[in-house]
C-alpha cells in the first residue's frame, strides 16, 4: 500500500522517487506505526494518509532544498518533514528538534535503523538553541508548529545570513500572511515566494512560504 500510493502520488506531483527512497520510507511507516500503538506520535495512523499527507508532503517541500544546505526542522513530532527530507537528499545536514521527548526517541531510533548520516535529533525547545546553532542553517522550516509571526521570531537568531525560511501551511494561509506583514517587517523579514500545491487523491491543498531577510539582500 504505501509503496504505490508514494509512486503514484510522486507521479501525479512531478516528483522523481527512488526504490532507495521509497524501501527507507516504507521502514520509517511501519516503525511510525508500531511505536504509535504505545505512545502518541501522530493522528494520521492510515497507510496511505501517511503516505501522502506525511511522506509526499515532505517530499514536495525536499525539492526546494539544495544538497549542501544545513536545514532545521522546528516542532518536528515524529520526524515529518526531517527524516524525508533527509532519506530523500542523503547529503544535506538535517537537525530536528521538538521539545517532547518521547518523539525525539523514535526519531532516534528510525534514524539508527536507517543509518541516517548527518542527522541530529535534538530534544530541546528552540528558544534555547541560540546558544549552539546562532546564524547556523541555510534553511529553517516548520509544519503546522506555530503561527508565521512566532516561527519568525524563533527562528530569526538561528538563520545564517542569506538563508531562508520555510513555513509548510495547509489552505488557509493568505490571511495569516496578510496579517503577520507589519510585524515581519518589523523583524527585518518579508514573505518572498508562495508555492501552492495540491496533495495528490485530492488530500487538500497545501502551501509553503518562503521568508527571507530584507536586511540581508
Amino acid at each position: 500500500m504505501i509503496r504505490k500510493t508514494i509512486e503514484s502520488g510522486a507521479q501525479e506531483i512531478g516528483i522523481n522517487v527512488t526504490d532507495e527512497v521509497i524501501r527507507q520510507l516504507e521502514i520509517y511507516s511501519q516503525e511510525l506505526l508500531k511505536w504509535n500503538r504505545k505512545i502518541n506520535l501522530t493522528a494520521i495512523i492510515n497507510e496511505k494518509e501517511i503516505a501522502v499527507k506525511h511522506f509526499i508532503d515532505a517530499l514536495y517541500f525536499a525539492e526546494c532544498i539544495a544538497d549542501e544546505e544545513f536545514v532545521l526542522d522546528i516542532g518536528s513530532g515524529a520526524g515529518v518533514p526531517a527524516i524525508p527530507l533527509k532519506i530523500a537528499r542523503p547529503a544535506v545536514k538535517v537537525v530536528s528538534v521538538d521539545a517532547v521527548s518521547k518523539k525525539i526517541q523514535f526519531q532516534k531510533h528510525v534514524a539508527r535503523i536507517l543509518e541516517l548520516n548527518k542527522f541530529d535529533a535534538i530534544h530541546a525547545r528552540v528558544e534555547s538553541m541560540h546558544l549552539e546553532y546562532a546564524k547556523q542553517f541555510d534553511v529553517i522550516t516548520s509544519r503546522a508548529f506555530s503561527s508565521l509571526e512566532q516561527f519568525v521570531k524563533l527562528s530569526a537568531p538561528l538563520l545564517a545570513d542569506g538563508g531562508r525560511l520555510i513555513a509548510m501551511k495547509g489552505p488557509a494561509s493568505a490571511e495569516e500572511i496578510l496579517n503577520s506583514e507589519k510585524t515581519l517587517k518589523e523583524l527585518g523579514f518579508q514573505v518572498e515566494t508562495i508555492i501552492n500545491y495540491d496533495l495528490p487523491f485530492n488530500n487538500g491543498k497545501r502551501c509553503l512560504i518562503v521568508v527571507t531577510c530584507c536586511k540581508c539582500k
